[in-house]
């Protein structure tokens, strides 16, 4: 049987719709919850509104269910795709990918592959891409999976954050860690541990140097090889316009593939002023 490969990721590996349609990936959404509403990530619900509730409202977050994961992967299979690969962020930022992975064993006649990026945002999201973009070209299943065992430590993201709130609201980060960033106004760059855990790549006195920090390191992670590049903001286009063009000067042998805002569900939790900076090397 000839196989048919669909590609899907979570909604907090934010690939934004321009990419979901170039390279045919399906987004399963996270729900992101106000008192009186409860949304759809990606779906009915834009960032904006987010910042826009800012201070006064911080809504909370939860993964797609059981049951919603199981029609979902279902309705892909009743499409005719025989073989899916789910691109999910880390295990210990959400329990999606665990989900999923239990739930796909249920759905008869769709043989799923499940990666745990071990990274958040579009360092998850690259990986949506890159398997994509090898679907089209007719690359088998089993070799797409084997690739991106292999690419598992080529994804480089890092973000720098105008202020932790954000993140201590959301239980990411604990009082002692939130207060003393706060008195010293230190501006930390944040990124996902081998194990996929957030910790402080550096964390630097003022917001101009931090944002030079941010670029040193991503510059310093990509280093004179190929690679992809993306830009990603919260509330702060303008900033993540200037932050391309100081890529584009400093990493000669990268392509900018994306640049957008991030998703409502991790809008929630780092709050505005985020800039993100991804290298992807050797793609």
């Amino acid at each position: 049987m000839q196989e048919k490969i669909i590609v899907i990721a979570d909604s907090c590996c934010d690939v934004g719709k321009e990419l979901q349609e170039k390279y045919n990936i399906r987004v399963l959404p996270v729900h992101v919850i106000y008192p009186d509403r409860e949304y759809e990530d990606g779906v009915d619900i834009d960032p904006k509104i987010v910042y826009e509730r800012f201070p006064d409202l911080i809504p909370t977050t939860s993964m797609p269910s059981p049951g919603e994961i199981l029609d979902f992967l279902t309705q892909i299979r009743d499409e005719g795709y025989t073989h899916c690969i789910s691109i999910n962020v880390s295990d210990h930022l959400s329990g999606t990918v665990n989900n999923v992975r239990n739930i796909s064993g249920e759905v008869e006649g769709l043989t799923t592959y499940v990666y745990n990026t071990k990274d958040i945002s579009f360092g998850s999201g690259v990986y949506a891409v890159y398997a994509a973009k090898l679907v089209q070209e007719g690359i088998p299943f089993a070799e797409i999976c084997r690739r991106l065992e292999a690419k598992r430590e080529d994804s480089h993201l890092m973000f720098y954050m105008d202020s932790l709130e954000y993140l201590k609201k959301g239980g990411r980060i604990g009082n002692v860690a939130f207060m003393i960033a706060n008195v010293l106004h230190m501006k930390p760059i944040i990124a996902c541990d081998p194990d996929g855990v957030y910790y402080s790549v550096a964390k630097i006195r003022g917001a101009k140097k931090g944002k030079q920090k941010l670029i040193d390191e991503v510059v310093a992670a990509a280093g004179n090889r190929k690679c992809w590049l993306a830009v990603l903001h919260g509330d702060a286009e303008e900033e993540g316009e200037q932050m391309i063009q100081l890529l584009k000067e400093r990493i000669p042998n990268g392509e900018l593939i994306y640049f957008n805002q991030i998703n409502a569900s991790l809008a929630v939790n780092t709050g505005p002023g985020l800039i993100g900076l991804l290298a992807f090397v050797d793609p």
